[in-house]
């Protein structure tokens, strides 16, 4: 038995046997790129695109909790008492109107880090009330900015107001502790749920507690909503937003601020702390609404959760080889679908779990791991042709080259053309006088003849469907119908169909070639053509060093033998094409023909009739006009 073919022995040469190359080779990079960072930039878009996701009305939209609200030094405020900063008996006066309304705890946004001559006012305003949380802070060199002794003993909390703003400008994290050897601070929202809890011990919110190896102890922002600005009702703002001058002023009702977290700070142009959210890119928010927002966080415990690194690069690691398992299956049509469905579904399922479940899970490696598989899985396929198609062409016709490599998962099976029966017609072709030419000629002219020859009628072979099988001297041996089986009896007539109509273009461009022939004083050609459709046998054909794809069977020998009779049938005849019945049956409708023998072929049976090819049929079509 041969050993391995030469197709297989090709197809391990451009490493077929190995068609996961591409997805694991894209996960590897892409877990690469995550160790890196490289993904960081368009992980922060996809963080913006998930909370874009709430506009569509199909997932949950969170709101702000209702036990927020926030009085805003506004630019009404500042038109009434002037430019900021301002004495702090306006503090006091602010402190003494909530007594009306008491809060669970009222945080200040606003550094009281120097003494005014009013502190000591303040600081009864402070104690009296019970629950003033104060900021603190650090500057630019790192020193500490704490509020003035008179008023830090006094108050209920502190709580620092360090911002994290990413590269793109959005604010996506809070330090909710910073840790030190012998001290933990408190953000200023965490510092004001402490003193909600003390009001409200029967439903306290959960705070983290301080981790003390982590300097920075920081949490993933849900925000709950777009802030939503609107200065004549504070109800349709989200969160309530009252002006400072209100709320000093007596403007509001008893039940605005009872029992409820308040934050005081700037949000007048030219005084806030503007930060950007995901939902409030331009214009930004006031810095306020950032403490508002890990509030609203802790107290529905909704803070976002991120997947661990671990788990990060195991998915990648699965959908590399997935998708490439998927594609594999897919023609390009069917890549291209799943190019667009698979990050779909993904994304959807990313958005499903940041709506119910509060998870932020990884947007861009992922979908760009399918997407770089997808690419991979193309250029290595595309590769893998051009390497197998150049080293069949030296085996096999271009031509079949090509219809092997489109029907590759039907046509080769284990590193071999496996052998197919199938239904095909089958055509010869040769020189008449052929062997008293080449006498006549050197043999570097011959050859120079018989290649114009060749070439002209394998383009109409071609350029209709057909294969070229082989050469045979001046001989030319063409197959419709392979290497794919045809399924159908309309797949086996169209292919008859198209060697008879390359049979007619064979006659029509050998008249222009005899007439260039003749001007180049060389000898003018006549050939004759046989035609016959039945079943054969396609597949390799030789030993192991040496092997050819043809085709075999009674078929071939049928139209080798009719075709030599042209010598003696189709002297005297315009289209020197002979077929069998089996083949005029499936052309009738379309070619006249006329019958010009019945005779037992050796070998055979049953008799053989044989038709020769007059044209192509007129139909004629007859229009009724009816009576106006």
């Amino acid at each position: 038995m041969a050993a391995k073919s030469w197709i297989g022995r090709l197809q391990r040469s451009v490493s077929v046997t190995y068609p996961w190359i591409p997805g694991a080779v894209a996960a590897i990079l892409s877990v690469g790129m995550w160790h890196f960072g490289s993904w960081k930039p368009l992980e922060r878009m996809g963080y913006i695109a998930l909370f874009k996701t709430r506009f569509f009305n199909v997932l949950p939209q969170p709101s702000w909790d209702e036990r927020l609200a926030i009085i805003a030094i506004d630019e009404a405020s500042l038109k009434k008492y002037g430019q900021f900063p301002w004495a702090r008996d306006r503090y006091i006066q602010l402190l003494q109107q909530l007594q009306k309304s008491p809060p669970a705890a009222i945080g200040f946004d606003i550094k009281f880090v120097e003494s005014s001559p009013v502190d000591a006012q303040f600081a009864r305003a402070i104690a009296s009330t019970g629950t003033v949380v104060l900021a603190r802070a650090w500057d630019d060199r790192g020193k500490v900015l704490e509020p003035v002794p008179a008023l830090a003993d006094v108050a209920a909390n502190q709580g620092h107001i360090v911002k994290q703003v990413d590269a793109d400008g959005i604010t996506r994290q809070a330090t909710i502790w910073v840790n030190g050897p012998n001290f933990s601070i408190p953000s200023l929202g965490l510092a004001l749920l402490e003193v909600y809890n003390a009001s409200n011990p029967r439903n306290p919110a959960i705070i983290p507690q301080p981790i003390p190896s982590l300097k920075m102890q920081g949490v993933w922002l849900n925000w709950p909503g777009k802030v939503k600005m609107s200065a004549s009702n504070p109800k349709q703002i989200s969160p309530p937003t009252y002006s400072f001058v209100d709320v000093v002023e007596g403007r509001f009702k008893a039940r605005d601020f009872a029992n409820k977290i308040v934050l005081v700070g700037a949000t007048a142009k030219g005084l806030e702390d503007n930060l950007r959210s995901p939902l409030n890119l331009d214009p930004p928010i006031s810095g306020v609404y950032f403490h508002a927002a890990v509030i609203d966080n802790l107290l529905n415990n909704r803070l976002l959760q991120l997947l661990e690194d671990k788990s990060i690069i195991l998915l990648l690691l699965l959908l590399g080889p997935i998708t490439n398992g998927i594609l594999l299956q897919l023609n390009l049509r069917g890549r291209l679908i799943v190019a667009v469905v698979l990050p779909l579904i993904y994304m959807g399922i990313a958005a499903i779990a940041f709506s119910f479940y509060h998870w932020w899970l990884p947007i861009a490696a992922p979908i760009g791991t399918i997407l770089l598989t997808g690419v991979g899985v193309q250029l290595r396929e595309q590769s893998e042709k051009q390497q197998l198609m150049g080293l069949f062409e030296k085996h096999v016709a271009p031509e079949t080259a090509n219809l092997i490599w489109e029907h590759k998962e039907e046509i080769i099976q284990d590193g071999e053309l496996e052998a197919q029966e199938m239904v095909a017609t089958v055509l010869f072709m040769d020189i008449r006088g052929f062997t008293s030419i080449s006498e006549k000629l050197p043999p570097r002219e011959l050859l120079s003849w018989l290649n114009q020859y060749l070439d002209v009628m394998s383009d109409c072979i071609m350029n209709h469907g057909g294969v070229i099988d082989k050469y045979i001297g001046d001989a030319i041996m063409a197959v419709f119908g392979i290497p794919q089986a045809r399924t159908t009896s309309e797949e086996i007539k169209q292919d008859a169909i198209n060697a008879i109509a390359a049979s007619i273009a064979m006659h029509e461009k050998l008249e222009e070639l005899n007439q260039q022939l003749r001007e180049e004083g060389k000898p003018e050609i006549q050939f004759g053509i046989g035609i016959h459709t039945g079943t054969l046998v396609a597949g390799s054909i030789g030993g192991s060093r040496r092997l050819n794809y043809s085709v075999l069977g009674d078929t071939v020998n049928v139209t080798a033998r009719i075709e030599a009779m042209n010598k003696e049938l189709t002297a005297d005849k315009a289209y020197k094409i002979l077929l069998t019945s089996e083949t005029f049956d499936y052309v009738s409708d379309r070619y006249d023909a006329e019958q010009v023998a019945t005779m037992q072929l050796r070998g055979r049976q049953q008799e053989t009739i044989i038709y020769n090819i007059v044209g192509e049929r007129v139909v004629e079509t007859v229009v009724e006009i009816g009576n106006w």
